[in-house]
């Protein structure tokens, strides 16, 4: 088989509702209208997506495949053909940046195997995003996705990130829209009083919101001042007081872990 000439492209989408120009830089607005073979997780969203970013060709027109939450790898090879022939295959993820907290790091790894090129364009990552602006400590982060929804199990996760993030590393986690309440009540009831805790809604919208408190300064807020999370998606982020990501007191020189 002879090399594939085309390349699978990681195409970023909305994380809500925006213009597209406001988070989509224009060389991947360009390459996403210039494709015509879409691999996405949910492709009623991706459709709305392609009309969103005012695709040249018909929307109906398109080759669109869903491949859903958990991609079947027997399907790998049938939809990185295309790249064989010279035709750029784009995976497109319900919400920013596929293969980052979404699926599709195993179909990656298949195109790596192949030879296929793979090329991750720019766009709006609700977990980087989301980590900016939280105040923590950006240097030492871990990601850990979706927490127990056994409240009990939920809230022995809440000790155990609270534990982890004592060693100055931040730690982000998210959750569905309509359990995001539910989440945040948790946190307030089982968190120590000192943890930093920030939570990210709507990014990258009009009606965006970031909120980063101590736990007591989170429940000394008047219920007007909280965040609306019902059916909002968010970013949560946590970080013990006990270390402080600035690093002072090592006796490091400024720069100097730097490698």
């Amino acid at each position: 088989m002879s090399a594939p000439s085309g390349a699978l492209l990681l195409l970023p989408t909305l994380l809500g509702h925006c213009p597209p120009q406001r988070v989509l830089p224009a060389e991947t607005l360009a390459l996403a209208r210039a494709t015509t073979i879409f691999l996405a997780e949910n492709a009623k969203s991706a459709r709305a997506f392609l009309k969103a970013i005012a695709h040249p060709q018909p929307i109906a027109g398109l080759a669109v495949t869903e491949v859903g939450h958990s991609p079947d790898p027997r399907h790998f090879d049938r939809w990185l053909a295309p790249t064989f022939g010279g035709h750029d295959v784009a995976l497109l993820s319900e919400a920013g940046c596929p293969a980052v907290a979404d699926p599709g790091a195993a179909l990656v790894a298949r195109a790596h195997e192949l030879g296929v090129r793979v090329r991750p364009l720019v766009g709006p990552s609700s977990v980087l995003l989301a980590l900016m602006a939280a105040g923590m400590n950006g240097q030492r982060f871990r990601f850990v996705g979706y927490l127990p929804q056994d409240r009990q199990a939920l809230i022995a996760a809440i000790g155990q990130l609270e534990a982890a993030s004592r060693g100055a590393e931040t730690q982000l986690f998210i959750e569905t829209p309509y359990r995001s309440e539910r989440m945040l009540q948790t946190l307030l009831e089982h968190g120590r009083h000192d943890t930093r805790l920030a939570v990210a809604v709507d990014l990258t919208t009009d009606s965006e919101s970031v909120l980063s408190l101590p736990i007591s300064g989170w429940r000394a807020l008047p219920p007007q001042a909280m965040p609306a999370l019902r059916r909002r998606p968010a970013v949560f982020a946590l970080l013990s007081a006990t270390v402080q990501p600035s690093g002072r007191g090592s006796g490091r020189t400024p720069g100097s872990g730097r490698q």
